[in-house]
């Protein structure tokens, strides 16, 4: 192991954290120094948007290298530029929405901005930590910012209840993690990642501390990426957290979460495993099914959008699994990975378009107050309708070659029961994906959007909508650099 000196190169690579975190301190310094007044939140935006642009192309300058900063408990390579670049996207994205949104835009649009970008930092570190205590912090440094942010909306039962059963249950999770640490920790000697995929040839057969620490660990990610049966708090909070931080859990956490996953299973313990592996396809499949099968029964939008969360949960630990225990790593994480890239933008944009219909901080958009859509706001309408048959796997859409390649990489492993459940869900989903953009379109209604002409939710839309479609066309050009960045 390498010295714990911090150098110049060790702060040059972590540039990208940096700088938010120095962004996040702009705008509650201004208000400080306004004597605690808010200064307008434009003006607010700009600085925490401009955050993490700045972020974006440091990250992009330093990563890629396979570098590694503090001792090599974080590494610099195609995975962290990657996932790093798609959580910095949902991040600003997520800001943009937070600006219009009544349970956000308010006397602590400072506060909430230095929360996002500080979540956002924690976000950083977990896609690069290949140390399991830099995982930890990464992880709590995230989510503790997340359970602040949702207990800050205006609205005063829902969101609160939202963020005590968040809070709880990500304790939870937390506490199952640091006990597989610790596992680990006692059976390798180390917590650095290359070092148990070292030991793991020869200690997944032997040492049954080191399969309960593995377990310990694979479980605390469940928890956070909502594997069923832990997926419980993941409608509730959903549904009663603001939506533009339900938009951000929805695509940042979940993005960096497999991140972290995807280090974890590289340690090739499935391999060794049968155990292991059983248990996970198992959890796989059965996600699949709950989640598309919740989502038929669900007549609020955000809760549905919600259960399809999880069932795209189950879709990506198919992913996970064929990395796991694939000779070539590269295609099975590249899949992950551009799978993650148009999970991102489907969904920020469907919650998105909620955030413009809905009209007070307490409003709970059902499908059915989505009817006339289509006639009073042809263009945002149109956009969702994108996002929820990209959602569905209809080509040429990115969601339909996202699929596409999670699945391929499952049948060129072998595990071709599993492509099979992943097709059949799909064909599931793809009934209640169509059943809001029935009710927009053929259903009389005076849906309306909540603030006008053009804002910047409306920008996030479009934007998401655009690259939904030319990601789509442009899947293996795409799919190409990031299967090369990974090498």
């Amino acid at each position: 192991m390498s010295s714990f000196n911090i150098g110049l190169p060790d702060l040059l690579l972590v540039s990208p954290m940096i700088a938010l975190f120095i962004a996040s301190l702009i705008p509650i310094t201004i208000k400080v120094m306004r004597g605690n007044s808010e200064q307008s939140a434009t003006a607010t935006l700009t600085q925490g948007i401009g955050g993490i642009i700045a972020a974006m192309i440091l990250l992009i300058l330093v990563s890629g290298s396979g570098s590694t900063a503090f001792a090599n408990a974080l590494v610099f390579d195609g995975v962290t530029t990657w996932m790093g670049v798609i959580a910095l996207f949902s991040a600003a994205a997520g800001l943009l929405l937070m600006h219009d949104n009544k349970a956000t835009n308010g006397d602590q649009f400072s506060e909430l901005v230095f929360l996002t970008l500080s979540s956002t930092i924690g976000m950083l570190i977990l896609v690069s930590a290949v140390d399991l205590l830099m995982t930890f912090i990464g992880l709590e440094m995230m989510s503790l910012a997340l359970y602040l942010m949702i207990g800050m909306s205006h609205e005063q039962r829902v969101s609160k209840e939202a963020a005590i059963k968040y809070f709880i249950l990500g304790s939870f999770a937390s506490a199952i993690f640091l006990y597989g640490i610790a596992f680990m920790f006692g059976t390798v000697g180390s917590t650095y990642i290359p070092q148990i995929i070292a030991s793991t040839g020869q200690l997944i057969s032997t040492s049954r501390m080191f399969v309960f620490g593995m377990t310990m660990l694979t479980l605390g990610f469940c928890f956070k990426v909502s594997i069923v049966p832990f997926h419980a708090w993941t409608p509730d909070v959903y549904q009663g957290a603001p939506t533009p931080h339900s938009a951000f859990m929805a695509t940042a956490v979940k993005t960096v979460s497999f991140a972290a996953f995807l280090r974890l299973i590289s340690t090739k313990s499935l391999i060794g495993s049968e155990n292991l592996l059983d248990f996970l396809q198992w959890l796989a499949v059965i996600t699949m099914i709950l989640g598309n099968v919740a989502a038929l029964l669900q007549n609020n939008f955000k809760r549905m959008l919600a259960y399809s969360s999880i069932a795209h949960s189950g879709y990506l630990l198919v992913g996970i699994i064929t990395t796991g225990i694939s000779d070539k790593m590269s295609f099975g994480a590249s899949g992950v990975i551009f799978y993650l890239a148009g999970y991102c933008l489907m969904t920020m944009g469907a919650f998105a378009v909620v955030c413009l219909m809905e009209r007070t901080e307490a409003h709970s958009l059902s499908i059915e107050d989505m009817a006339g859509f289509g006639k009073t706001h042809p263009l945002m309408a149109f956009c969702l309708t994108l996002f929820l048959l990209s959602l569905a796997g209809v080509p040429p859409l990115i969601g339909f070659f996202g699929k596409f390649y999670l699945f391929t990489s499952a049948i060129g492993e072998g595990l071709i029961w599993l492509a099979i459940w992943g097709v059949l869900n799909s064909v599931i989903s793809v009934y209640y994906y169509l059943r809001p953009i029935v009710v927009m379109y053929m259903k009389e209604g005076d849906a309306e959007a909540a603030f006008g002409p053009m804002n910047p939710t409306k920008i996030a839309i479009i934007s998401c909508s655009v690259l939904v479609v030319v990601l789509g066309v442009l899947s293996g050009p795409v799919f190409g650099l990031i299967e090369k960045a990974l090498f």
